[in-house]
């Protein structure tokens, strides 16, 4: 059985990355400008995102060109590219920004903190108080890894058996 997700896109969606990748932003719900681009090629485009984070706000979002949704709908050729841009970025940024260190997030569906229905990947600068992951980390027992492990197991195993050659 594939593995199958429905879209979170509101009807008449108006997507806002779809509309900085054609140069127009003119759609009143759409906060991203002209001027948030730092790069554009035939398969992904890298701009900064409308929202800063903790005390040090900017960041940048490397997304595909072609509108698709989610991690769930990349093939491996366009995550690769997404994947390698995205270093590209984070080099980029300690040649501009010279912060401590990098880290990339990203979201998928609403419970998973998406709220933009084209998939994009932030690249963040990060600098030891910036305080951008808040949550607290707790230590989790072999058992209970070793169980997460065993019920992840299988499920990836139909993903990648499923997958075309």
């Amino acid at each position: 059985m594939a593995v199958t997700w429905a879209s979170h896109a509101p009807p008449n969606y108006s997507c806002p990355f779809c509309g900085l990748v054609q140069g127009d932003v003119s759609d009143p719900s759409n906060r991203c400008e002209l001027g948030d681009l730092v790069h554009q090629d035939e398969d992904v485009v890298v701009f900064i995102g409308c929202d800063g984070f903790g005390p040090y706000p900017g960041h940048a979002m490397v997304s595909p060109v072609q509108h698709l949704e989610t991690l769930y709908d990349l093939d491996d050729s366009i995550l690769a590219k997404i994947s390698s841009m995205s270093r590209d970025v984070a080099l980029a940024m300690k040649l501009a920004w010279n912060p401590e260190g990098t880290s990339t997030r990203q979201h998928n569906e609403p419970a998973g903190n998406q709220h933009v229905w084209h998939y994009h990947l932030h690249v963040f600068p990060r600098w030891g108080d910036d305080r951008l992951y808040r949550q607290l980390r707790e230590p989790l027992s072999p058992e209970f890894r070793a169980q997460k492990a065993a019920e992840l197991r299988p499920a990836l195993q139909q993903v990648l058996a499923e997958k075309p050659a």
